[in-house]
């Protein structure tokens, strides 16, 4: 039986920092385990094909249940199953959050040392941005930012529209100021994807004490004594157990709280009910939240769609020199803003897209369109993560309650005709012909709230099952289980406002200071 220091599961976008800073230390011996196999699909690297990975067997195809304030109907959460995580698979936005989200971990959750003051050094630490610099950017870090090398006319032209309606502009989201319209920056290096595989994984995978396993699915975290000592997994048919110093859990918000009730970690009752030996009574699953997103989406006339010009000429252009429309991560452009006056920071972002994006792009573009999209970033509504079966192959139960608070679809609502009065400006208006989704833009407010419950999807942003203050602590130990943390996206007691892949980053890379006792 394998003994090891450390022993992560996951190798996403955390476990591969956590991995990788970890083993910088030699004397250190570090076991990755990944329950999905490398991440050599041609896909992962092309920005433009993110969405063709969905419900593929990169995917770990999760659905929730059904919603009762969005028509019953079940929504699809893809969540990537290689090395690389939602790094190999997302849209590759970079967004921190706002200074209000970490404030409000520190002062309202108990999350000491995580106010924005504390986390600005990891995030600037991680990073290499190539146009922006101090004192809040950084430029020597693993993980590449930079200004996307295509953008579509239609997306410099809905900032303008933008603008026009009243919002400010931007070229920095991650600045002093997160309001306003701009176009996005991105995780790519050269026009390609750089995942934290890329990042951080990979210029470590020749030290001698770094073992990583693909094709390993962790079933069971061991504890004796009230101590975690080791995971228990299975890879090619058979079941083994890696004995660890720490075990650090990093399957992000569906996966590591699983992977925790299994092990007896998590609402006593439920697992009672499972016939699972209660280790530690904890809210583990609780506090599930998500930003939902809902389309206004037209038909357009006179310009080009993002589909039409994925050709084979244009592909071979984006493998010589990085560049065209393949270099596109669709949602190319966007904004914060407030639905109402009186929020301490903007609870709306808008998403846009040069084509056809809806049901999670799983629809075939029939006309040339243009989409934008609201997403929530400050919701209110909470929901709750469950096992389904003592089975660790089985999918748990996943429910985001998403609208169960109403505030939340009325400042969907309002998002949304934002949304049409920016469709109303020049000079984006000459090129929306009509609107596709819905297919009006005189509604009711009643009208419109159907719209968003028929259409609403996720944005692929789960956090909070194993929330600081409630499941772990600010050094993210596990309550009541020595050597145990958690250090991914369910860590988070409250959404950051904008994607998550950047503040799943920081988390790791703080966490990997707390787990070696340094300091910023």
């Amino acid at each position: 039986m394998a003994e090891y220091d450390f022993v992560i599961v996951g190798a996403g976008s955390a476990g591969c920092v956590l991995a990788a800073r970890l083993s910088e230390d030699p004397a250190t011996s570090v076991l990755l385990l990944e329950a999905g196999g490398e991440d050599d699909a041609d896909e992962i690297k092309i920005p433009a094909a993110f969405s063709s990975l969905f419900k593929t067997r990169w995917d770990w195809n999760f659905t929730t249940v059904e919603q009762k304030h969005m028509n019953d109907r079940e929504a699809f959460w893809p969540r990537m199953k290689a090395l690389g995580g939602c790094s190999s698979m997302n849209a590759m936005i970079y967004i921190r959050g706002n200074r209000v989200d970490y404030d409000t971990w520190r002062d309202e959750h108990g999350a000491t040392g995580w106010g924005y003051d504390d986390v600005l050094p990891y995030f600037i630490r991680a990073e290499a941005n190539t146009r922006l610099g101090g004192p809040l950017h950084g430029t020597d870090g693993p993980l590449h930012v930079e200004d996307r090398r295509y953008t579509h006319p239609l997306s410099e032209e809905w900032v303008a529209a933008a603008v026009a309606a009243g919002v400010k502009p931007t070229d920095d989201f991650n600045g002093e100021r997160q309001e306003g319209a701009g176009r996005y920056q991105v995780t790519c290096h050269k026009g390609r994807r750089w995942s934290t595989a890329d990042a951080y994984l990979r210029p470590a995978l020749d030290r001698p004490n770094l073992t990583v396993l693909t094709h390993a699915l962790s079933t069971r975290v061991v504890i004796e004594g009230g101590r975690a000592v080791g995971v228990e997994y299975l890879r090619g048919g058979a079941t083994a157990v890696a004995r660890a110093g720490e075990v650090l859990l990093c399957g992000g918000a569906v996966n590591s709280p699983q992977l925790l009730m299994l092990s007896g970690i998590g609402p006593a009752e439920h697992l009672r009910e499972l016939g699972i030996d209660v280790v530690a009574g904890l809210p583990v699953g609780d506090n599930l939240h998500d930003h939902p997103a809902s389309p206004v989406i037209w038909e357009t006339t006179g310009t080009s769609d993002l589909v039409d010009l994925a050709t084979p000429a244009r592909l071979l252009l984006w493998q010589a020199t990085g560049r065209g429309p393949m270099a596109s991560n669709i949602g190319e452009a966007g904004a914060f803003v407030h639905t109402r006056d009186g929020l301490a920071a903007p609870d709306m972002q808008f998403h846009v897209a040069a084509t056809l994006f809806y049901d999670n792009g799983m629809r075939e573009p029939a006309v040339p369109g243009f989409t934008s999209a609201t997403t929530l970033v400050a919701p209110l509504s909470r929901g709750t993560l469950r096992l389904r079966s003592t089975d660790p192959r089985w999918r748990p139960l996943i429910d985001p309650a998403y609208y169960s608070d109403p505030a939340d679809l009325d400042a969907t609502v309002a998002g949304s005709r934002m949304l049409m009065e920016i469709g109303a400006q020049a000079p984006l208006r000459g090129h929306l012909a009509r609107p596709f989704l819905p297919a009006a833009t005189l509604m009711t407010d009643a009208e419109l709230a159907e719209h968003i419950r028929t259409w609403t999807q996720s944005l692929y942003h789960p956090v909070g099952t194993c929330a600081i203050g409630s499941v772990v602590d600010p050094e993210l130990r596990v309550f009541g289980v020595d050597g145990l943390r958690v250090v991914d996206a369910s860590v988070m007691p409250v959404v950051p406002r904008g994607n998550t892949n950047a503040p799943t980053i920081m988390v790791a890379e703080k966490a990997a200071d707390l787990i070696r006792g340094r300091a910023a």
